[in-house]
């Protein structure tokens, strides 16, 4: 036979096993929530895994600007300060020779000498 004071206490339990019961569901739902969210949403894991691919590509690109940069800047120094190298540039560009030099120049026949046998 259940006295007053047991019966309390069962119906108090009974109470706080359904209300973490329903504390349970309402935190799988929050979570559930959220973990959809992290995964399917415009700001979610796939966006950070596609941004953070296109932040290393950015990286690489920027190091190789970097060399490329320096390479041109060495050229300059070379150019502004190297008087073989300002020679050379200006036999190549600009068709200069020294004095006493001859310059031969080669031409090569057309496709139209060919036509005209």
């Amino acid at each position: 036979m259940l006295t007053r004071r047991n019966r309390c206490r069962t119906v108090l339990e009974r109470r706080e096993r359904a209300s973490r019961g329903f504390l349970l569901i309402v935190g799988l739902l929050v979570g559930g929530t959220l973990v959809l969210s992290l995964l399917f949403n415009e700001r979610g894991l796939p966006k950070y895994l596609d941004m953070r691919k296109r932040a290393d590509l950015l990286d690489s690109e920027t190091k190789d600007l970097e060399k490329h940069n320096a390479a041109l800047r060495a050229e300059i120094a070379r150019v502004q300060r190297d008087p073989a190298r300002i020679e050379e540039l200006a036999r190549e560009r600009l068709g200069l020779v020294r004095k006493g030099e001859t310059v031969y120049q080669i031409v090569e026949d057309g496709a139209g000498s060919m036509d005209a046998r």
